[in-house]
């Protein structure tokens, strides 16, 4: 099958989702003519950069033959950029602008950045450079002082799991809310990833049906058994129970950070259904039916605390930076637990 990600890549400004603020004064500069020389576009990966990059080159007229892409990964010595210098002086073949988009910018090494820093300095008027970065702490002050600048935001997991809904039925597959609602948080804001995962899910289905049990085995994620059994021995304050969870995921090979994450999802939709009333019906289209049946109960009970949550945000946060991956859950496990 077609790589998801390609096949349902933006072609123009309408299709691009999540990123308004940046589609919008790209637009506006084009309409009044008001176009820098270079352009600096900073984001996680799967946002969009490289994609909003093509669909501007487009917006100006200008011809595939006079749009150049570089990967700086691959092409980031000073060779590289020196041919490039001689590149740009020459004119377009049929285009307006000759459009130079560098893909992981931050690649390059100190001599070529200071060789591209000459070029952005005194650029021909027929070139526009477009930067792209997921690291934009590694790109010199001299370059950013020279480009007009964008970041690119991680779209909300709603945005991007209604997006995953709508190309799985343009694909003739469909999602179940659990399932939607998954492989929307495994993306992580990235487009490119959620749309990898469905992909992944929908080569290995049976059926045009797509269950969230079907995600979970086919991407390893934490079984909703598992992380059911752990929040609700946090609310029960039953230790041993959920340290034996954070053992069992462990064991399993399931990424500690991810099973946390979903822990923490969990947590606040019951939350959010024992403290409101008018969030049920919400959270009920979010979530499997199998799920909705376990949060309306851990709701009922009101015994879940938002001191809980607290333990358990300050855990996530520490978890990326723990010698020991598991050390911070098992220690929010503790405190909940005793207090």
């Amino acid at each position: 099958m077609p790589v998801l990600y390609r096949t349902h890549r933006p072609q123009k400004w309408s299709e691009v989702i999540g990123q308004d603020s940046v589609v919008d004064t790209l637009k506006d500069g084009i309409t009044n003519k008001r176009l820098a020389h270079a352009y600096l576009f900073s984001g996680s990966r799967g946002t969009g950069k490289t994609t909003v990059a093509r669909i501007f080159a487009k917006a100006l007229d200008t011809n595939d033959e006079d749009v150049y892409e570089i990967d700086a990964a691959s092409n980031r010595g000073i060779d590289d950029i020196r041919e490039l210098r001689e590149h740009v002086s020459v004119s377009p073949f049929s285009s307006a602008y000759k459009v130079y988009i560098i893909d992981e910018v931050h690649m390059l090494s100190k001599d070529a950045w200071n060789a591209l820093l000459k070029t952005l300095e005194e650029p021909p008027k027929h070139v526009i450079f477009i930067l792209a970065t997921t690291e934009l702490d590694k790109v010199p002050d001299t370059i950013i002082s020279r480009c007009q600048t964008f970041t690119f935001k991680k779209p909300a997991r709603e945005i991007i799991r209604k997006e995953i809904v709508r190309i799985a039925k343009k694909e003739g597959y469909d999602l179940d809310a659990g399932a939607s609602d998954l492989v929307a948080l495994l993306g992580d804001g990235s487009f490119r990833d959620a749309l990898g995962m469905l992909e992944k899910v929908i080569s290995t289905s049976a059926d045009k049906k797509l269950t969230r049990e079907e995600v979970e085995r086919i991407t390893g994620a934490p079984r909703a058994g598992l992380v059911n059994a752990f929040i609700e021995s946090l609310i029960t304050k039953d230790a041993d129970k959920a340290l034996k969870c954070v053992s069992d995921a462990e064991v399993a090979g399931i990424s500690i950070s991810t099973f946390t994450v979903l822990v923490l999802e969990k947590m606040r939709f019951i939350l959010l259904v024992q403290s409101s009333a008018s969030s049920r019906d919400s959270v009920k289209d979010r979530v499997s039916p199998d799920d909705w049946q376990f949060i309306d109960v851990q709701a009922a009970k009101k015994l879940l605390k938002v001191s809980m949550l607290v333990s358990m945000l300050e855990a996530a946060d520490r978890i990326g930076r723990a010698k020991i991956e598991q050390l911070p859950l098992e220690m929010a496990v503790v405190g909940i637990c005793a207090a």
